[in-house]
């Protein structure tokens, strides 16, 4: 039963009801100051993840590629469409509107998206409880992603409750994986994997502190690139 999938989602379920109900009762230096702080620890964890890299050419390649694949397919583009058309319908059976203008909006919620769903601790935390049943990454994970969605549920209302869907299909479909993907691969494969979700993470990290608005969810697709091209790229160089 994949424990640490279904607690990560809740929590996320129940940070946003939280976060969004409060509102206006949660002081502004807090609504201000944290999502800074969330965004500085995308940032360290992002970095932290980079310096498990075993090969660097691949990783690059698989960021560059993905990337140019993210922008021809608009995938970021179809993330912010669908989040206008629940936005609406969310916030009519809820009464409420975010508290920030619509540019910012999509700016931090596929912001969260990305840091909620593509995180190396949720992929690999989902993989580690399939293959081992061992929750405690995902848990770990869960505590930073209560205080998450209840501080950006204040900004951005109860739409923050829909982002566990994808994040729960995500990590359980890596859940019922894992037996088929992790006999697969070894450490080397793992780190390039890590390296490039600590890239994206670090660009995140930029993104929600609004230092730079990089197309993080173009980037996404360079997560499914990245261990064919290093394994492929080891077996030719060695």
């Amino acid at each position: 039963m994949p424990i640490g999938v279904i607690i990560n989602s809740f929590v996320i379920i129940f940070g946003g009801f939280a976060g969004a109900f409060l509102g206006d009762k949660i002081p502004e230096r807090l609504r201000v100051a944290l999502p800074l702080t969330f965004g500085a620890a995308s940032m360290g964890m992002g970095i932290h993840l980079i310096g498990e890299m075993h090969m660097l050419p691949p990783v690059i390649l698989s960021l560059i590629i993905g990337s140019a694949i993210g922008e021809l397919i608009q995938l970021e583009k179809g993330i912010e469409w669908c989040a206008r058309k629940i936005q609406s319908p969310i916030e009519k059976i809820f009464s409420s509107k975010s508290n920030i203008d619509q540019e910012q909006f999509m700016e931090q919620f596929v912001g969260i998206i990305v840091l909620f769903c593509a995180s190396g601790t949720g992929i690999f935390g989902s993989l580690n409880e399939g293959m081992t049943g061992d929750f405690t990454i995902l848990l770990s994970k869960s505590f930073l992603d209560l205080f998450t969605a209840a501080i950006f549920a204040t900004a951005l209302g109860y739409i923050v409750v829909t982002v566990a869907i994808p994040q729960f299909i995500i990590q359980f479909s890596l859940f019922l994986s894992a037996g088929f993907i992790l006999p697969l691969v070894n450490e080397h494969l793992i780190g390039d994997f890590s390296a490039l979700g600590g890239i994206i993470m670090l660009v995140t990290g930029f993104r929600i502190c609004g230092i730079k608005s990089f197309p993080v969810a173009n980037m996404l697709p360079g997560m499914i690139l990245v261990m064919p091209i290093s394994s492929l790229w080891m077996f030719i160089f060695g």
